[in-house]
């Protein structure tokens, strides 16, 4: 029964993170200047928390819960945390002024913390004490937004739990190659320079961003010569795709860890945009073009074939951001412009590519 019951949460939480997206994309559009109609006032301020509380956090927080649920019955818990930040997207997208929208985040993320303890409990290995670090770095973030810090100095607590979600999912794949315990210390060592810096943003804002910056490059040098991708892109269908994608990110990734090493203490401006959406966009939303036909069977128990029309879509993705980014750094307004606009093109064009295969995988089935 409470199997059948978290089963059916699942959808509806899914659905909840997909519109928070679409919203996010459209609140990143009208920040980019694109004369449409803001839907409400808040939306462009709350782009970036939709994009990584609401969206990403209700996805991760589902994704943990399907994992844990898959183990034990007894692991229904694990979706409080899911619903709260879906409640909290949903709160953010109404507008609301007050402190709601952030509570709900925060109380959300304190739950994935629970539920990495639970996952220590299980098993304590380097990966799964990365990827608890991450969690509990979002749960820092949003206490810091909560008690009223603007969105750009808690940016690097929110990279930290993207960031070191997707190293330790690497990591813990990367057991196949058998990696040396000097290897995984160099990992570690490379994790830690990056948390180091975002605690130091916290007291030095302009020093952490660097160190942070530097932190960034290192563990993605790392992903490039250690990560499994390096021998799955030798393969064919979806395995290559997904090496392409992770191979990929980690160079976008080195790019806004230099950026963030050159300019230091930005909060605003064509720079940070940069900086901020070589990760995001060039790092974060690859991984997701990447793990996402092997995520979502998972938690809708649905299959998806791969076609190679996925390429497109994570074509479009990387060009434009490059125009976006060179935009920025040439400040030249209506290529950042256009560039912005045709990663939400690549975007959706995912979306439909990943909905369209499983419908179709469905039929056939």
């Amino acid at each position: 029964m409470i199997d059948k019951l978290t089963y059916y949460i699942r959808f509806p939480l899914i659905m909840v993170s997909m519109l928070t997206l679409l919203a996010a994309i459209w609140a990143g559009l009208l920040r980019l200047g694109w004369l449409w109609p803001t839907l409400n006032p808040m939306l462009p301020l709350n782009h970036g928390p939709l994009i990584v509380c609401g969206f990403l956090g209700t996805l991760i927080g589902v994704e943990r819960a399907v994992a844990l649920s898959g183990l034990s019955s007894k692991a229904w818990w694990t979706y409080i945390g899911p619903v709260i930040t879906a409640i909290g997207a949903i709160i953010l997208l109404s507008g609301n002024l007050s402190l709601a929208g952030p509570l709900f985040m925060t109380i959300g993320s304190f739950c994935l913390v629970l539920v990495f303890v639970k996952i220590l409990q299980m098993e304590t290995a380097s990966y799964t004490i990365t990827m608890a670090g991450g969690a509990l770095m979002w749960f820092i973030g949003n206490a810091l937004w909560l008690f009223g810090w603007s969105i750009p100095t808690v940016t690097f607590w929110w990279i930290g739990f993207l960031l070191l979600t997707i190293a330790g999912e690497r990591l813990e794949l990367g057991r196949v190659l058998r990696l040396s315990s000097t290897v995984i210390n160099m990992f570690v060592a490379v994790v830690l320079l990056f948390v180091v810096g975002t605690l130091l943003t916290v007291f030095n804002y302009s020093l952490g961003v660097r160190v942070a910056g530097g932190g960034m490059v290192a563990i993605a040098l790392w992903l490039l010569r250690y990560d499994v991708a390096r021998y799955t892109i030798k393969k064919t269908g979806l395995t290559r795709y997904i090496a392409v994608c992770l191979l990929v990110g980690y160079i976008w990734l080195i790019i806004g860890g230099l950026l963030a090493l050159y300019f230091g203490g930005m909060t605003s401006g064509l720079y940070y945009d940069a900086m901020l959406h070589a990760v995001f966009v060039g790092f974060v939303f690859s991984m997701i073009f990447g793990h996402a036909p092997i995520i979502f069977p998972a938690i809708l128990r649905r299959p998806i074939t791969f076609q190679p029309a996925f390429y497109l879509p994570l074509l479009i993705l990387h060009l434009s951001l490059l125009l976006r980014i060179i935009g920025d750094l040439m400040i030249l307004p209506a290529l950042r412009s256009w560039g912005g606009l045709l990663n939400g093109v690549a975007i959706l064009m995912f979306l439909v590519n990943i909905v369209a295969t499983i419908v179709w995988s469905s039929i056939k089935k």
